[in-house]
């Protein structure tokens, strides 16, 4: 028999289901057995003991996205994998942005461009659509979802990207007839609008007032009216980002309907508030602007809550990567500029993991199964990458992360490999951190960055198909 290639010994194995005590065989970048006291491999790494969970997949980042405004994403497809690996992260799924008056064709081929031979793991791109002209409903996304973009997200929110109701209705019935899946981003446009401008009328334009302009109620609306829109067409549906109570409220109703409603949250609802954006009238409040943006500490523990007992399937990242200083990040527009002109968004693609396996499984209030199924599982079976992710399970790839635990790590900008110039959890003490990460059998992670430009492959998604949302009694022709 031809030797496995790399045997990993004395795995702590952790799935969405099980955790056990395992060797691990790697063949050709997958993973060839599981078993006590396999055959000597060529090369040899003792897990001693430590838990070994699948590469996580994050399957909400912004990776040299064209944003409109003149501000420039900060990290490209090799700076943000490279950031993603030594996180732990192996599988990356950025956006392919549809510009009004442009095809969805034109976006992918774009995207492909800009990723070229860049990328150090594995990558998919969704869809985002935002002109859902007739032939490009009629034509062009049901040849992208055959050709394997298998998702894509709408905006309920954002002039340049947002789809009225009845453009998201058609959006929304190609998704149930070509078996795809959704992701939207819930907030009421009109009355962010509204809010802004009152709020700029009266002079309160600092940073801060960011989260002002974005109260939860407009979150809960907006969210409350994608799931009528989606039971409309009876289709499934996932929230991303979500940020508190309100929200989570209306999912879980959803939920409780038994409507195919998922949701995502991301570390800035865990560990950032509403104060992050400052307490003053400093532009340093800058640096965490994101929309929906950070609640309170009682929020947070609703969201906490939400990991472990289903309210969500997804935990990413959201990353979004603007330098703080320079011309094209956060101050594209300058130092003094109102809220509603600074670039939105923060970095998070090399935190994601550590920080909930830090103040997640290690304190106790989420378990190590629902880590994995939180950072990999779940969103490998939503976006049609299941079981070749997700998962550490004989014939799917060796993407793998051996986990150090219980030395404690300040997390600081200069620790991290992304092209952003900070860190919105700078000073954070965390407990964990990946000692090693796996991509398909080869060592990118250890200490150092291992991984090299252009061995990460683009990954065509199956078309998910979960089960749809609950049947009306009368059917309309859809």
């Amino acid at each position: 028999m031809q030797p496995f290639d790399t045997v990993i010994r004395n795995a702590r194995v952790v799935t969405a289901a099980d955790i056990f005590t395992s060797d691990i065989g790697i063949r050709d970048g997958r993973i060839a057995a599981l078993g006590l006291d396999l055959p000597q491999g060529l090369r040899e790494i003792d897990a001693g003991g430590r838990h070994v969970t699948p590469g996580g997949i994050d399957s909400h980042v912004h990776l040299d996205q064209p944003t409109g405004d003149g501000s420039v994403m900060a990290d490209d497809f090799f700076s943000g994998t490279l950031s993603a690996a030594c996180g732990g992260t192996t599988t990356v799924i950025p956006f392919a942005c549809q510009q009004k008056g442009q095809t969805l064709r034109a976006a992918v081929d774009d995207y492909h461009r800009r990723a070229g031979s860049k990328p150090v793991i594995d990558y998919a791109f969704h869809l985002i659509v935002t002109d859902p002209t007739p032939q490009i409903l009629r034509d062009e996304l049901p040849a992208l979802i055959a050709e394997g973009y298998t998702s894509f997200k709408i905006y309920m929110t954002y002039d340049a990207l947002k789809l009225d109701d009845r453009e998201i209705l058609e959006t929304l019935s190609v998704a149930r007839r070509e078996g795809a899946m959704v992701m939207l981003h819930a907030e009421n446009s009109d009355c962010i609008a509204w809010l802004t401008e009152r709020l700029l009328a009266a002079g309160l334009s600092a940073p801060r007032y960011h989260a002002t302009s974005r109260p939860m109620l407009v979150e809960r609306e907006a969210t409350h009216r994608a799931i009528a829109l989606a039971e409309l067409v009876d289709v499934p549906i996932l929230i991303v980002h979500v940020s508190g109570r309100e929200a989570v409220e209306q999912i879980r109703w959803a939920q409780s309907q038994g409507l195919k409603v998922y949701a995502e949250t991301c570390p800035q609802y865990l560990f950032l508030t509403a104060d992050s954006l400052g307490c003053d009238d400093s532009f340093e409040g800058a640096k965490c602007i994101c929309s929906p943006p950070p609640r309170d500490a009682a929020n947070q523990q609703v969201i906490w809550d939400g990991l472990e007992n289903g309210a969500f399937e997804i935990f990413s990242s959201d990353h979004a990567p603007f330098r703080f200083d320079g011309p094209d990040g956060k101050k594209a527009h300058g130092e003094h500029v109102a809220f509603d002109q600074i670039a939105n968004g923060i970095p998070g693609v090399e935190t994601r993991m550590a920080l909930l396996w830090s103040e997640g499984v290690r304190t106790g209030r989420i378990t190590p199964q629902s880590f994995v199924a939180l950072t990999a599982t779940n969103a490998a079976k939503l976006y049609g990458l299941y079981p070749r992710k997700g998962s550490i399970a004989i014939g799917g790839d060796a993407d793998l992360v051996i986990w150090d635990e219980g030395q404690p790590l300040t997390l600081s900008n200069d620790k991290l490999h992304h092209n952003v110039d900070y860190t919105p959890y700078a000073g954070m003490q965390l407990t964990a951190w990946p000692a090693m990460t796996l991509s398909r059998g080869d060592v990118v992670w250890d200490g150092q960055p291992r991984g090299e430009a252009g061995r990460g492959r683009f990954l065509q998604c199956e078309r998910p198909a979960p089960a749809q949302a609950r049947r009306r009694q009368t059917e309309l022709p859809l």
